[in-house]
């Protein structure tokens, strides 16, 4: 009987169910995207080319699973809470009718495993789809991958630890909901939504004391941060983001007297139903602020990290290309530490590699030793030379621009081999080569058609050949080697990003949605009675969204005021990587805002406006 009940139950209040299923349904999706990594196709080729970085994904992730995993708890157990209140009615109804409070209990638990195992069912089926995006898009940030790695497959350790986390929750929330069913009094449940909070009248030098007091503590804290920077962490650290949430949680508290004593001198203040709307919004100060001080954090966090994140992916991207300007570089050493050039491309003819048909271009230059008292180069910052000759015949190779005649050294503006140390070489003018002493021979390589399927070639060659170097010492420094290095690097930051940028916009978007369709089927009545005094429903309708509008945009101005400060701190440490694209990243994190908090803002507004229009409380 009591499945039954609670079966039709959840059929017919679907829609008042709608944000509560929807958050869980996004949880669950997101828990299993980001932990369904090691199944990915890119992730698998990365592990068999024993790339250093996919460990670390995997610890990192493990971790941030564990915290995502008590963030979202805490959002669910938040979300039920939002649910027994706004039935607290219907439950005192059941009591009425003679139902035991163990059968209530039951009632209500049973109602909660069902849209547990729906949102779970359904956040796994969102997920497997967002995994099966998430690896396209991987494969799309490579630049040269095989052809043929990319698959879509059910990852089912995620679906194990997903269904094992969030069972845990789900097994939580349902006795949490019936210790609150069976401690819960009749007279309490029947009385629900007929206290209200009063207003507290504070004069208005108080709310405006307290306003400058809120912004001198966030000045002080963005002064700290801006000043010392972002990782400098310390005992005045901590006093940082005391000032911050402190001044957060200040600015909040004195809007109410601030704001409304300021508009009602304003003749837009008795205009239609701004004075109702503004009344409302005041009427819950109290309650309010300190879930706005937690709201705007939240969205400090999301925006920030993901924003951070994509701006230090764009900055890993420069480097890629950067550091890695030639398919293959061969370096030759000479024998027993005397110089001596070789042919490289008849050594590769040699072991069965044709370099006409395998290479695009070979480009050989000399090295030579830096001497400071020669070329005015600091011997600890510069351990090679190259001649400007040299150096222009390799940049038009690659379509670049050379230098003009040279009076004195420069560093290459230009990477001349792969990796970091390009940036240790010093362009000379060609008469300063007779004063220098050679140090290896250099031959940069170019590929010719695919260039994973020839780099897979040439290494088998040389895997087999039993004498590639004639016996010189040679070495080589592979482009797809530092390449997928700096891509691991790249998952990583991007997928911690998104991952808890996503997990902190969501959960700030669906507390406020919570809410405000809590306050909104408290608000039932008094909408009711605006109907009956005449108001028409455009305009009550109108009167809601600007409450849930004054609701979500007050915590986003100041979550984005701190985000900006803080990226501006954080871009301080990525542009010691390289160039902030903070256009790109500032975007695609809107984009994010956009879909998930004004998804939310939408939702809310609908489910609010039918709270009202059918008066229930």
């Amino acid at each position: 009987m009591s499945c039954k009940l609670a079966l039709r139950n959840v059929r017919r209040s679907i829609r008042d169910y709608a944000v509560y299923f929807l958050t869980l349904t996004f949880g669950v999706c997101l828990f299993y995207t980001f932990n369904s990594l090691g199944d990915q196709s890119v992730m698998r080729f990365l592990a068999q080319n024993q790339n250093s970085m996919v460990e670390s994904i995997f610890i990192l992730m493990g971790v941030f699973s564990a915290f995502v995993v008590v963030v979202l708890a805490g959002l669910i157990l938040y979300a039920n809470q939002f649910l027994m209140k706004r039935r607290k009615r219907e439950l005192g109804t059941y009591f009425l009718l003679g139902m035991s409070a163990g059968k209530v209990s039951r009632l209500m638990i049973f109602e909660t495993l069902l849209i547990g195992l729906g949102a779970l069912g359904t956040g796994i089926l969102l997920g497997a789809l967002a995994s099966w995006g998430l690896d396209k898009l991987t494969i799309a940030m490579f630049l040269a991958t095989p052809g043929n790695i990319f698959s879509f497959s059910l990852s089912f350790g995620a679906v194990g630890k997903t269904v094992l986390y969030f069972g845990c929750i789900f097994l939580v929330v349902t006795l949490f909901t019936g210790v609150s069913v069976s401690q819960s009094r009749l007279i309490d449940l029947i009385r629900s939504g007929r206290t209200n909070e009063e207003i507290a009248q504070r004069p208005l030098a108080l709310a405006v004391a307290l306003f400058l007091l809120g912004c001198v503590s966030l000045g002080t804290a963005y002064a700290i941060l801006l000043v010392r920077g972002l990782l400098r962490i310390d005992l005045l650290w901590f006093v940082m983001l005391g000032l911050g949430t402190l001044g957060t949680f200040l600015i909040f508290r004195s809007l109410s007297g601030f704001l409304l004593r300021l508009t009602q001198g304003h003749p837009g203040y008795y205009k239609g139903l701004n004075m109702f709307v503004l009344r409302q919004w005041s009427g819950k100060v109290h309650t309010n602020c300190a879930a706005n001080t937690v709201i705007s954090i939240l969205l400090l966090l999301a925006i920030g990290v993901t924003a951070c994140s994509v701006g230090l992916n764009d900055t890993i991207t420069a480097t890629v290309g950067g550091q890695t300007p030639y398919d293959l570089t061969v370096l030759n050493y000479g024998r027993e530490g005397i110089y001596e050039e070789a042919d490289v491309a008849e050594l590769f003819r040699n072991i069965g590699v044709d370099p006409d048909a395998c290479f695009a271009s070979v480009e050989g230059v000399t090295v030579y030793y830096n001497d400071p008292e020669i070329t005015g180069m600091p011997a600890a910052g510069y351990y090679a030379a190259v001649a400007l000759s040299d150096y222009n015949r390799l940049m038009a190779g690659r379509g670049l621009e050379g230098l003009a005649d040279l009076e004195k050294p420069i560093r290459t503006p230009n990477a001349i081999v792969n990796g970091p140390a390009a940036d240790g070489v010093a362009v000379v003018p060609d008469e300063m080569l007779p004063l220098l002493t050679p140090r290896r021979q250099m031959v940069n390589i170019c590929y010719a058609g695919n260039a994973v399927q020839v780099d897979d070639m040439v290494r088998m060659a040389l895997d087999e050949s039993e004498d590639f170097s004639a016996g010189l010492d040679i070495m080589m420094n592979y482009k797809l080697d530092n390449y997928y290095d700096l891509m691991g690097a790249k998952i990583l930051v991007l997928y911690m990003g998104l991952y808890l940028g996503l997990v902190f916009l969501v959960t700030a978007a669906a507390i406020l949605a919570l809410q405000q369709l809590s306050q909104a089927a408290d608000n039932a009545q008094r909408y009711q009675l605006l109907s009956k005094l005449g108001a028409p429903e455009s305009m009550r309708r109108g009167a809601l969204v600007r409450q849930v509008a004054l609701a979500f945009l007050l915590p986003l101005a100041l979550g984005v005021i701190h985000a900006f400060v803080g990226m501006k701190a954080a871009n301080e440490v990525i542009h010691v990587m390289g160039h902030v694209d903070s256009v790109h990243s500032s975007l695609l994190t809107a984009l994010f805002l956009l879909v998930i908090y004004g998804g939310y803002f939408i939702a809310t507004c609908m489910g609010a406006w039918r709270a009202v229009r059918e008066g229930k409380i």
